[in-house]
């Protein structure tokens, strides 16, 4: 793959992430449903300028798919924000950390400095809620992994590397337990099976009995997590 550059087409407000792939035999546009980021696939020749045309020539197409794009909710105090499944209020705190308290979050800063603060709490939040899942789903079966890695991923929750290192959304701290629990069962049981064929999900249902209502709670609730934190 070819290095990653960005296009800027006139009456669209986003710019276009553009990637080369040598196995990309046409032209493709797509926009997430989750945050409105458009990006553009092109072959290994294909030319910039002819691209642009392109991306000019589905204008309106582009446009839908941006307004039906869900609005983005910023960090800020007086939002609701979910939290391990539950909504708390987030308020100004005394203290210069992050309290969790009786639906309530408060955070000592500024206002400004608010979104970085919650975010990198919410991270660290994450990093220690799955590395606890993800040690005893690993103890469970008898497998190792080598590292975590806390990201914010917009395709997928989690992944698996053959290195055995073990990737998460930061974003799953915002979903109940059961999803955080049933996202971590699902990517240790790749260090046994780097697939997602019978003995995979054997292994899966071995850790979560339930993994099923979760894996359906992903489908219809969990793009909604993508929303938070981002400003259009």
């Amino acid at each position: 793959m070819q290095p990653v550059t960005s296009l800027n087409i006139a009456g669209i407000d986003a710019p276009i992430t553009v990637r080369r792939r040598r196995t990309a035999k046409r032209v493709t546009l797509s926009v997430s449903r989750a945050t409105g980021a458009i990006g553009m696939t092109l072959p290994v020749r294909f030319r910039l300028d002819d691209a642009v045309r392109f991306a000019e020539a589905n204008r309106e197409w582009l446009e839908a798919r941006i307004e039906a794009a869900p609005a983005a909710i910023p960090f800020e105090f007086g939002m609701m924000l979910p939290y391990r499944g539950r909504y708390h209020r987030v308020h100004p705190g005394k203290r210069r950390r992050v309290e969790v308290d009786r639906g309530v979050i408060r955070v000592g800063c500024d206002p400004e400095m608010l979104p970085g603060m919650l975010d990198r709490w919410l991270k660290r939040e994450a990093r220690a809620a799955l590395i606890e899942r993800s040690n005893t789903h690993a103890d469970a079966i008898g497998a190792k992994f080598k590292r975590i890695a806390i990201r914010d991923t917009k395709s997928r929750w989690g992944s698996c590397s053959s290195s055995g290192t073990l990737s998460y959304s930061w974003r799953v701290i915002l979903a109940p337990e059961g999803a955080l629990n049933y996202l971590a069962a699902h990517e240790v049981s790749h260090l046994h099976e780097m697939n997602h064929g019978p003995k995979f999900w054997a292994l899966v249902e071995e850790l979560v009995p339930d993994y099923k209502d979760w894996t359906d709670w992903f489908s219809t609730e969990g793009l909604e997590l993508h929303r938070y934190g981002r400003e259009d």
